[in-house]
């Protein structure tokens, strides 16, 4: 286990416990007290957690991790949906994307799918997006005509947000949004940790003629501060096999297509 696994195993145990001394630490990761000891102290430092005598409590922040800590959950998962999603997309298309790690293995997808490789006419995709990191996956992509929003960054999820980004968003016209989010529930919608976030994307979705959200099982029936969209504005749902039977029928009960992927 490197560091990166290290830290992100210590913050999946903190959401799961509250709390964590340096000898359960040491139990479950296997490594020295020293170890564990810095660990903790550097996730301190990022204001993920906050230190006690002998070990460590889950902040309030921990709850919204910065990307680089989240792109290990669901992994198997997440690359599952991605492939759903760019099963939907046309060559050609207009797609826009937001933050997230889920639409970031979208972006991946986008990147190596032989359906919008080639010269001919209508091959190749156009990507909308407000997150620098999915600008990075495929701005080397010779079929991806990409187009990143203005904007502040956030550092937690690298999207772009305010009234730069508004700006560009109000002169595009998107064929497909593939909005990830921190929550989607029947009785409230999609909705994400940040308002500033949740606002951008749902002007990005408000562009597109078809709302995709990209969403794991383990995001549906959770509630986040901030909405994105109410369920009646999101067309299909893609997500993995573990929504339960009861979950999928109240979506498609409001008119929203699941895909279990």
């Amino acid at each position: 286990m490197d560091r990166h696994q290290r830290l992100t195993a210590v913050l999946d145990l903190l959401s799961e416990r509250g709390s964590l001394t340096v000898d359960e630490a040491m139990a479950d990761l296997g490594v020295s007290p020293a170890t564990v000891r810095r660990d903790l102290d550097q996730l301190a430092q990022q204001q993920l957690l906050t230190r006690t005598r002998g070990g460590a409590v889950a902040a309030t922040v921990s709850y919204d991790l910065p990307l680089r800590y989240k792109a290990g959950r669901q992994a198997p998962e997440k690359e599952r949906i991605a492939q759903a999603v760019v099963d939907l997309i046309a060559p050609g298309s207009v797609v826009g994307l937001n933050g997230g790690t889920t639409t970031t293995n979208v972006a991946r997808a986008i990147a190596l799918h032989e359906g919008f490789h080639g010269g001919d006419q209508g091959a190749g995709v156009t990507v909308v997006t407000n997150a620098l990191n999915i600008a990075n996956e495929l701005v080397v992509r010779p079929h991806v005509k990409l187009v990143v929003v203005g904007g502040v960054v956030r550092a937690r999820s690298y999207e772009l947000i305010g009234p730069l980004a508004a700006r560009l968003l109000d002169a595009v016209a998107i064929d497909t949004a593939v909005i990830g989010v921190d929550g989607i529930s029947a009785e409230t919608g999609a909705a994400a940790f940040d308002e500033g976030e949740a606002a951008i994307n749902a002007l990005l979705a408000g562009r597109a003629e078809r709302v995709v959200v990209a969403a794991d099982s383990n995001k549906i029936g959770q509630r986040a501060f901030a909405r994105i969209l109410p369920l009646s504005e999101v067309d299909i749902l893609v997500t993995d096999t573990g929504i339960s039977e009861e979950a999928a029928q109240g979506f498609e009960q409001a008119g929203v297509k699941v895909i279990r992927a």
